[in-house]
């Protein structure tokens, strides 16, 4: 969809900080983070909530989704995730979109309260989705879901 930001950062029209690429869809990281090293996983097809994802494209979303918080905690140092998804409601971009937050405890996560911890540049960015991307790659999952 031409006026989705999530079709056209798929689509490699509009930059992201990505972190992993696969078949089920793109991981990249959330400009506006709750804590440094929150991606957001997408399908590739323009769906707007869970319901409309068609059935078939489920299990590679969400293996995607479960690799994708697998890696966070080794790149981040964090001691688990936070996956959350919103359909319509708060959710800021129309496209499903689901949120792989570092969590560590005591990290001040209150309910749904979230404060927000912007990166100090682009460079830091970059830093924090290359990270990611080694770990996830480290991981040795392929796009199947299987190890290496």
């Amino acid at each position: 969809m031409a006026d989705c930001v999530f079709c056209r950062i798929v689509a490699g029209e509009v930059p992201a900080f990505k972190v992993a690429d696969e078949a089920a869809g793109l991981a990249f990281l959330d400009t506006r983070p709750v804590f440094k090293g929150h991606v957001l996983v997408v399908p590739r097809p323009h769906v707007v909530q869970l319901v409309d994802l068609p059935a078939e494209l489920l299990p590679g979303y969400f293996a995607f989704v479960q690799r994708v918080a697998a890696a966070v905690p080794g790149a981040t140092g964090s001691t688990g995730t936070f996956v959350a998804m919103n359909n319509l409601v708060s959710q800021s971009v129309p496209h499903l979109h689901t949120h792989v937050v570092p969590r560590t405890k005591g990290d001040g996560l209150r309910g749904f309260f979230w404060p927000r911890h912007k990166y100090a540049g682009d460079e830091e960015a970059a830093e924090f989705a290359e990270n990611i991307g080694k770990e996830y790659r480290r991981l040795g999952v392929t796009d199947s879901g299987r190890r290496e």
